[in-house]
């Protein structure tokens, strides 16, 4: 039974531990939404935190889902870890580009690269689990919202 649980403590750890890393490098540029003009629907900033912290969590089950299930076939399970570390990776990137740079339009395009990325993730964790999968589809959405945002405020304040 512990080692069942174990995929998911590590995962769930090294997942926050890159989304508080990120956090707290882009923390001090925060500010950004006091200064820039905001396209219609934007989220109060204190919703942002909220969210990342559950999507966080839903894409670290996911991922544990797989890599448990995929212990069987080292090469499924490399191309797990694979697309997820990326993932990760430009995840972390794209805040630090977008607050600490403040390079909106580079961000967008960043943006996309992750979206396309999570859809490859989405496809593949689905195939081996569909609630893997499925836990994927909030992270999707909003990062599809995150999009919508970038572009406007690149838009709206270039």
């Amino acid at each position: 039974m512990q080692s069942k649980i174990k995929p998911y403590v590590y995962s769930i750890v090294l997942t926050l531990a890159v989304g508080g890393l990120s956090a707290l490098l882009t923390a001090g540029n925060m500010n950004i939404y006091e200064k820039v003009t905001m396209p219609p629907l934007s989220p109060p900033s204190w919703l942002f935190p909220v969210v990342w912290a559950i999507l966080y969590i839903l894409m670290a089950v996911s991922f544990a889902r797989v890599y448990i299930k995929r212990k069987n076939s080292p090469r499924m399970r490399r191309n797990a870890i694979g697309i997820y570390a990326l993932n990760l990776v430009f995840n972390f990137l794209w805040s630090i580009f977008f607050f600490n740079c403040g390079a909106y339009l580079f961000s967008f395009i960043w943006l996309l690269a992750l979206w396309i990325i999570i859809l490859i993730m989405f496809l593949n964790f689905y195939r081996t689990d569909k609630t893997a999968g499925l836990l994927l589809l909030p992270y999707i959405l909003w990062v599809t919202f995150a999009g919508y945002l970038n572009l406007a405020i690149y838009v709206l304040n270039k």
